[in-house]
Formats: structure tokens, sequence, C-alpha cells
């Protein structure tokens, strides 16, 4: 099968514009295509794969103003890397051969304020939820401490997208990929109050 992987500059420019039509109120992707979607039970070729949180107000299908079959998406709370998105990640690699990766972050994530919440006053959570919290505290460990709470919401999201890349790039097939121009991973923070996305550096 001959590899028909957009490469990763060209998917996050395609990112980039389709947030900008969102943000101008131009979106395409709400129209129903019957061809469409006949195109897509033969299989997928998404041109970015994206780790998302499980939040509503963020859909990165529309906040790309992408269609059907063009992203892969990942979703759980707190965009947290646990050894089941890791395998989805392969998965991408592997099978769908999507050269752009991304953790998208976005502001006031419960998920991050809820780490925090325990971090500060030694909160109790339900097992499920402070199996979640685990994924992110350690990503937390350098924040700045004495930071008015709005600004520390603000880095403590950054960090957790910073993070969970982290925890992906140190992967060996990561690597392998990213050594060979196979790869490349960005973050992002989703402004709700916007609907930027503003891009990390």
């Amino acid at each position: 099968m001959p590899n028909l992987a957009i490469p990763a500059a060209e998917a996050l420019e395609r990112l980039v514009e389709g947030n900008h039509r969102f943000l101008r109120g131009e979106a395409r992707n709400a129209a129903f295509c019957p061809e469409t979607l006949a195109k897509l039970a033969d299989g997928q070729r998404p041109f970015a794969t994206i780790l998302g949180c499980s939040d509503s107000r963020v859909a990165p299908e529309i906040v790309f103003d992408s269609g059907l079959g063009e992203l892969f998406i990942i979703r759980v709370a707190g965009n947290i890397v646990s050894p089941e998105i890791m395998g989805s990640f392969q998965y991408a690699a592997m099978h769908l051969q999507t050269a752009l990766f991304v953790v998208l972050g976005h502001e006031g994530c419960g998920a991050v304020h809820a780490a925090l919440d325990q971090i500060h006053h030694g909160s109790d959570p339900p097992s499920g939820v402070a199996t979640l919290l685990r994924g992110i505290t350690p990503g937390l460990a350098n924040l700045r401490r004495g930071a008015d709470p709005d600004a520390e919401m603000r880095d403590a999201v950054e960090a957790n997208v910073r993070w969970s890349m982290h925890q992906i790039h140190e992967t060996p097939e990561a690597q392998a990929r990213a050594r060979e121009g196979a790869m490349k991973l960005v973050g992002a923070v989703y402004e709700i109050a916007t609907g930027r996305v503003r891009w990390l550096e």
C-alpha cells in the first residue's frame, strides 16, 4: 500500500487554517455528504492525531473545522497519557500513518483543577478520579508557588500538556519516528472564552 500520509507541516497548517475558519464563523464541516460516508466505509486516512480532554466544550472536529475521517481523536479527562492512550497513539502511527500528533489542553480544565486541589489541600477523590489525577500531578511538580490562582491554573494547564508530550516523546517508538522525520509532536491550549487555539513553543 502506498504511503499516503500527509507531512506533519502540511497537517499542522491545515489545523491552523481550520481554527481560523472556525474563529471567523466560516466553518465548513457541518454539511452532510453521503458520498463522503461511502468513501469512509472503505477506510480512514486522517491527517492528524489529537489527544484532547473529554470536556464537552472542546470538540477538535469543530475547533479545527475538520470533517469525518480527517482527524484521529483520542479524548480523556485531563488529556492524560495511560497505556491505552499510548496504544492508540502507536496504532495511529503504525496503521494510519499520521505524521502530526497534537496534545490539546484547554483553559479551566476541571481535571487539572482537581489535581491542583489535591496538591494544595490533600483532597481525597474517588478511586477512579484518583487514578486520573496520578496521570497529571507529576507534570505539576515544578509550578511556581505563590502565584495567584488564575495564573497558577494557566501555568498548570500548559504544564499538563507538556507532561503528556514528554511521556509520548520518551517512548522508543516516538523517538525512532522523530529521528526518521516521520513524526511531529506539538502542544496546544484551547481558549474556551475565545475559541482560539494557542500553539506552544
